[in-house]
């Protein structure tokens, strides 16, 4: 039995994440195991959870693992804890495009049968926020709205205005946050700046959060209604059971040694799925961590590579001027070993970057753009490669404001289907290389793949 609420909002921008991480920072401060969760599949904010629980922020993606992995992934993630504090994503009920509640906050809620906590940025006005939460309590009967958090409210005079309207809605109003001493992240142009690049600044913000939450809102109803939450049943994730044989070519591991597989980390490289090292450890590999921005080598006996994430643009200088670490890169690859970039990894494997010169593994150069790239996409593989055989089918999604010239190779890495059919990305030799982002829990066998072709 674990209690559970999800954190969530009318709309981004209320203050969900505020909210979220305070209370998760809150409880753990006193003395809660607080297990963290973000629904979707941003990557940013569960740093932020991870920095205020000292557990790994994990999501949940109905769109990119399926609504049957929820609860099983959520169980995984929570094992342990005496509290779990899910944050939402956009509005409670907004979800993938076109596709009705699919991926939405409330989807999510209902899948774990979770009480829902609304953060209402009650800024420009007093008894319309009744109206507002009689809406969102009302639309689906089977979303539990349990309690209301006033954030951005201006006087103590504006807060019992809140207050009394709220009194006729039938929904507790459980903390009320004021506008002065907002704690702020600083954010640029793909959101929140990751705690990776911020850490001792982050430290303090998590700290402020805390604190805020704790003065502002009332934690023992708050940790009552999640503990209301009904015992969740049904399975358990598990990073060694060999779900999805087949789609991704998972072929059974080999006994004998345990291959390195590095993953580039450090503050251009900060997105990843903590289920996708679980993965590779479970198949039989030995993950280590590198930073391409101040390691001149790769781990020792480095037999596969992983470049996830993150704001290589931010750091191009950087990533350039260390020559040394490029061209061991471009050596590995040349070697035909197995190497899996996504997005930023992507963009380190061209030729350069903005004009700076990268691993020059692709022919192809990238370059920020004005446009923002973003939403769920599915796919198909259309080359074989170390990830996936021709076929596989996943869901993705893509979020960047970058350009890659030209975006697919001679081997495309897979052909998406949505929202527009055309192919992207690039297979040659060992290297699978592509703008989408994808949950390996949906299709254990990549893992179980990638680390066969590594022990070659």
């Amino acid at each position: 039995m674990v209690a559970r609420l999800v954190v969530a909002a009318p709309s981004s921008g209320s203050g969900k994440t505020t909210v979220a991480t305070g209370l998760m920072a809150a409880f753990t401060a006193a003395g809660l195991a607080v297990s963290p969760h973000k629904v979707g599949p941003d990557y940013i904010d569960p740093g932020y959870h991870a920095l205020a629980t000292g557990r790994p922020g994990r999501n949940l993606d109905a769109y990119m693992c399926g609504p049957q992995m929820v609860a099983p992934l959520f169980n995984h993630g929570a094992r342990g804890a005496d509290l779990a504090v899910v944050e939402g994503v956009m509005g409670l009920y907004d979800g993938a495009s076109g596709q009705g509640e699919l991926a939405s906050t409330a989807h999510v809620s209902k899948l774990l049968r979770a009480p829902v906590v609304l953060v209402v940025d009650a800024s420009s006005q007093s008894r319309s926020v009744a109206a507002l939460v009689h809406g969102f309590a009302s639309w689906d009967p089977e979303v539990r709205l349990g309690g209301v958090i006033l954030n951005k409210v201006g006087s103590a005079r504006h807060e019992e205005l809140l207050r009394d309207a709220l009194g006729e809605s039938g929904v507790p109003v459980l903390g009320a946050l004021g506008r002065v001493q907002q704690v702020r992240a600083p954010s640029r142009h793909l959101g929140l700046v990751p705690v990776a690049e911020r850490q001792a600044e982050a430290v303090d913000s998590v700290a402020a959060l805390a604190s805020r939450v704790r003065e502002g809102c009332d934690l023992d109803a708050l940790l009552a209604l999640a503990r209301s939450a009904p015992a969740m049943t049904g399975e358990t994730w598990d990073p060694g059971l060999p779900q999805g044989e087949g789609h991704g070519g998972g072929e059974s591991e080999s006994q004998g040694r345990r291959p390195v597989v590095a993953v580039a980390g450090g503050a251009a490289f900060t997105f990843s799925y903590a289920e996708h090292t679980e993965l590779l450890t479970a198949a039989g590999a030995d993950v280590v961590t590198f930073d391409p921005l101040h390691d001149e080598e790769l781990p020792p006996g480095t037999a596969g590579l992983i470049i996830g994430g993150g704001f290589p643009e931010v750091y191009a200088p950087e990533l350039s001027a260390n020559e040394p670490l490029r061209k061991v890169v471009a050596e590995l690859a040349l070697s035909g070993a197995p190497v899996a970039a996504e997005c930023a990894g992507l963009l380190y494997l061209t030729r350069e970057l903005d004009g700076k010169p990268m691993c020059g593994v692709l022919d192809a150069r990238s370059h920020m753009s004005e446009r923002l790239t973003l939403g769920y996409r599915e796919a198909v593989a259309v080359s074989e490669s170390p990830l996936a055989v021709v076929g596989t089918r996943m869901r993705g999604h893509e979020f960047h404001r970058t350009v890659v010239e030209p975006g697919a190779g001679a081997a495309p890495a897979w052909g998406l289907h949505s929202p527009e059919r055309r192919v992207e990305g690039f297979v040659q030799q060992g290297v699978h290389a592509s703008y989408l982002h994808t949950h390996w829990a949906a299709e254990p066998g990549i893992a179980r793949r990638f680390v066969e072709r590594c022990r070659g």
